[in-house]
């Protein structure tokens, strides 16, 4: 399971939401400007407050990383 921790505002957020939605992965988008416990579940996972915060499989990557996507995807060694 992928979850985006984003908002709407953020362009990283926009780019790694266009990246899964390009290669056809699924996400849950999970908007952390209009839900407080959302932004609290964000910042427990990765100790960050800035987004994208993107959670593969427990695997936690903090901004649009398409590398560590990819590995973390299995896409790339």
């Amino acid at each position: 399971m992928i979850k985006v921790y984003s908002t709407p505002t953020c362009p990283y957020c926009v780019m790694a939401k266009r990246y899964f939605n390009e290669n056809n992965i699924e996400f849950e988008n999970i908007d952390v400007s209009s839900s407080q416990s959302a932004a609290e579940e964000m910042i427990s996972k990765s100790g960050q407050l800035g987004v994208p915060v993107i959670d593969i499989n427990g695997t936690i990557i903090i901004g649009f990383n398409k590398t560590k996507i990819m590995q973390a995807l299995g896409l790339m060694s």
